[in-house]
C-alpha cells in the first residue's frame, strides 16, 4: 500500500515540478520580449488557431452528450454565440451564455 502511495506522490511531485519549471522559464523569457515582438505575435496566432480548432471540432463532431444534440442546434448556437460576442462588446461570458441558451432552447424544440 505504501509503495502505491509513494508512486502516486512521486508522480504528482514530478508533474508539479515539470509544469512550474516551464512556467518559470516562460516568465523569465517573457520579461525580455516586447509585447509587440514577432515571437509573441506568433504565439498568439498559434494559441488562437488551437482554440479555433477545438471549437470547430466541438461544433462539427463533438463527443458525448453534445454529439447527441441535433446538428442544426449546434450550428445555430455557434452562430448565435459569435453574433452575441461581437454585438455585446466582445464579451466572452455573454457570447458563451448566448450560445448555451440557444443550444438549450433549440435542443428542446428540434427533434433529436
Amino acid at each position: 500500500m505504501t509503495d502505491v502511495l509513494f508512486g502516486y506522490g512521486a508522480l504528482i511531485i514530478a508533474g508539479v515540478v515539470m509544469t512550474y519549471m516551464w512556467r518559470f522559464a516562460g516568465v523569465l523569457a517573457a520579461q525580455r520580449l516586447s509585447p509587440d515582438s514577432e515571437a509573441l505575435r506568433w504565439v498568439r496566432a498559434v494559441a488562437t488557431a488551437l482554440i479555433a480548432g477545438i471549437v470547430a471540432q466541438l461544433v462539427v463532431s463533438p463527443p458525448g452528450a453534445l454529439g447527441e444534440m441535433p446538428e442544426l442546434a449546434r450550428y445555430v448556437a455557434f452562430v448565435t454565440g459569435c453574433m452575441a460576442f461581437f454585438i455585446l462588446g466582445r464579451s466572452v461570458p455573454l457570447g458563451v451564455g448566448a450560445a448555451i441558451a440557444a443550444l438549450i432552447g433549440l435542443s428542446l424544440v428540434l427533434p433529436g
